[in-house]
């Protein structure tokens, strides 16, 4: 029998399933919430609410926002002859924290992963397709993670892209193999992206 209050419990079951957050971690932030003024909590909750219910995909991009299309989409001042290729939009706030890139994006939402049954009609590689396809696009830069994933994804849309007049470009290795762009710091983004090279 437990002495925990359903509650708790749940709460704390809801908070273990987070990534990064195991059970002992869900307890302690559970009790600090119990401790913590209402507002505190109701506001938590109001703001998961809204981020579920506010938050959309950019019809073009297919980065996450609160408007489509998105405020890269949108901006006259962007140059929407290049796009660069990402995995996840953590990836795009990587790149735009070097203030380095000027260029469109376009999120895949994942990697081709045949361990995890993810194959290229689980991602937006179609919708990158037709991107290409309305011919503004010179440069494609393709900076999906230094990992066996990313570069199976990259080796894959390099065969797809072979459009004449299209240049298709890969990060620089600047990036440790294995790592995630997100947890990237802004001098080695801004030194891979820098140091691109066509494939």
């Amino acid at each position: 029998m437990s002495i925990t209050a359903k509650p708790i419990s749940r709460v704390v079951d809801e908070l273990s399933r987070l990534p990064g957050i195991g059970p002992k971690t869900a307890q302690r932030l559970t009790y600090f919430l119990l401790r913590s003024p209402s507002e505190q909590s109701e506001a938590l909750a109001e703001a998961i609410l809204e981020l579920k219910r506010n938050v959309v995909l950019c019809t073009e991009c297919f980065n996450i926002t609160d408007r489509s299309p998105c405020e890269v989409c949108s901006n006259p001042e962007r140059d929407a002859s290049r796009i660069c290729v990402v995995e996840e939009p953590l990836d795009v706030v990587a790149l735009e924290r070097t203030g380095q890139y000027k260029g469109m994006y376009h999120v895949l939402h994942g990697a081709i992963s045949p361990i995890e049954g993810i194959g290229p009609e689980e991602l937006k590689i179609r919708e990158l397709l037709y991107r290409v396809q309305q011919g503004e696009v010179e440069e494609i830069i393709l900076a999906t993670n230094p990992n066996l994933e990313g570069d199976a994804t990259a080796m894959y849309l390099t065969r797809l892209l072979q459009v004449p007049g299209l240049t298709v470009t890969r990060l620089a290795r600047g990036l440790p193999v294995g790592g995630d762009l997100e947890y990237a710091d802004e001098v080695t983004l801004s030194n891979a992206l820098a140091g691109r090279s066509q494939i």
